[in-house]
């Protein structure tokens, strides 16, 4: 049986297959760790805050999709998988979505306007995300 995932994997799709790694697994989780926790650090900016946030969900849900074999060839990938990853639904890949397309006006504008509401909700979902991976076992 073909999963969804399986379905883009291909020439000019989103998805290559490459087998799991154990070690890049436990990288990316041990990398985002460390970036959410410093993410939740209020005496930082607001700024500061939001792109440690931010990389920590990317690193997690590469981590998710990795772990089951398969390399994202757009970084925003990684977020809309989260259903067939981690089985998580709308309302965490949507705040993760939104938080890629101001983190790519940031990077490609030079313009980051983030408020505390989007920071917290961007740590809320990668806490969710970290919890939902946290539960899974690393590939062999």
């Amino acid at each position: 049986m073909t999963s969804a995932l399986d379905k883009l994997v291909g020439p000019g799709k989103p998805l290559t297959g490459e087998p799991p790694d154990a070690r890049e697994f436990e990288g990316l989780k041990r990398s985002a760790l460390a970036r959410l926790k410093d993410a939740r650090n209020e005496t930082l900016s607001l700024e500061s805050r939001f792109d440690l946030a931010y990389n920590a969900a990317h690193a997690l849900c590469l981590a998710a999709l990795r772990r089951l074999g398969y390399r994202a060839n757009q970084r925003y990938i990684v977020f809309q998988s989260l259903p067939h990853t981690l089985g998580l639904g709308p309302e965490v890949w949507r705040v993760l979505d939104k938080c890629h397309h101001l983190r790519n006006v940031a990077e490609y504008e030079g313009e980051l306007d983030v408020d505390t509401r989007i920071v917290a909700d961007l740590i809320t979902a990668c806490g969710t995300v970290a919890a939902k991976l946290d539960a899974l076992s690393a590939p062999r």
